[in-house]
């Protein structure tokens, strides 16, 4: 008999990425401190937009639309996470445009059926070298279509 791997839980948009709370996460209360959520979809977002090329690798000029800036970071906090383990980030797109976009985000038990914490973060791509926005590619805007939450 062998193993099977774990299929991915199902979301009817986005993407669903897993990622682990350690002990070290949590604050003096035994809670996932609030400063954690914010991190954590970071990575997730980080990693889901590695997976199709874009990244930061130090050079500012090479970085394409991986050289972006927040611009707003929204978040409200429905439950309390109190133990380390697997959970998830939920990601989604709620706008594309020219120049910034709009995700949204829930942090999730691993299978995406109950709600820690949801928000939105307002990206901006920018120039390298003058930090004005710019257009994100045609390539960023295709895998970008793809996440997009539908109207509804």
């Amino acid at each position: 008999m062998t193993a099977e791997a774990p299929t991915a839980p199902a979301v009817s948009y986005g993407r669903l990425i897993p990622v682990t709370v350690h002990f070290d996460d949590l604050d003096a209360l035994g809670l996932l401190h609030n400063a954690r959520y914010p991190l954590m979809v970071e990575r997730a977002w980080t990693e889901l937009w590695s997976e199709h090329g874009v990244r930061f690798d130090g050079d500012w000029a090479a970085a394409g639309d991986a050289c972006n800036a927040v611009r707003e970071l929204r978040i409200g906090y429905e439950a309390p996470v109190t133990r380390p383990g697997a959970y998830a980030v939920h990601l989604w797109l709620e706008r594309l445009g020219t120049t910034g976009l709009t995700y949204g985000f829930r942090f999730c038990s691993a299978d995406g059926s109950e709600t820690y914490a949801r928000g939105t973060r307002v990206l901006v791509r920018l120039d390298a070298a003058t930090l004005r926005p710019a257009p994100w590619s045609e390539t960023f805007r295709a895998v970008g279509r793809e996440l997009l939450r539908p109207a509804g």
